[in-house]
């Protein structure tokens, strides 16, 4: 599977989710996610823990720069992420914790996250299908961010997993 995807620092939550409100989004609410990231050779692998659903795997490609960009990503379930990855406990790199405001507007979600250790932020995915194309998902997302703009920090082309890997590297290291 293929979505564009970009993340932003996030000013006002509140305001954002007004702005999805008057867009014509629809919320399904706040979720709490819990994401395990492990070290693999290449890509990223993450286990993502919701409470009351079953664990999803998700295995992605992507650049890190900060601006709308391709993923590529496959979801495993349980059993699926075994066959894949094998029986043994993979080593664990870190993990996530975050509360995610979602909302959905076409093929279009927009997540206000509120991720422990490091703030506010706003992603937003377009899954790219036949009916709705790479450069069709880039405009989607575009015009979102007009919308959103204002409310905006620097754009993010890191993971959550490597923001975190930088803020507890930096908290171990000795200050000047």
């Amino acid at each position: 599977m293929q979505n564009i995807e970009c993340k932003y620092e996030l000013r006002e939550p509140a305001l954002a989710a007004a702005v999805c409100r008057r867009l014509g989004a629809r919320s399904l609410g706040t979720i709490r996610q819990r994401d395990t990231y492990f070290k693999v050779a290449e890509g990223r692998l993450k286990k993502r823990e919701v409470l009351g659903e079953p664990a999803e795997w998700i295995f992605y490609h992507r650049t890190d720069r900060p601006r709308p960009r391709l993923s590529h990503f496959t979801i495993y379930s349980e059993t699926e992420a075994r066959d894949r990855f094998g029986e043994r406990p993979m080593p664990v790199w870190l993990v996530v914790d975050k509360a995610r405001g979602l909302w959905i507007l076409g093929n279009v979600r927009v997540h206000i996250d509120e991720v422990r250790g490091l703030g506010s932020f706003l992603e937003i995915e377009a899954r790219v299908s036949t009916r709705n194309h790479a450069g069709l998902c880039q405009r989607r997302v575009r015009a979102l961010l007009k919308h959103l703009g204002p409310l905006l920090g620097e754009p993010i082309g890191a993971s959550y997993s490597d923001l975190l890997a930088q803020e507890q590297e930096s908290a171990r290291s000795p200050r000047k």
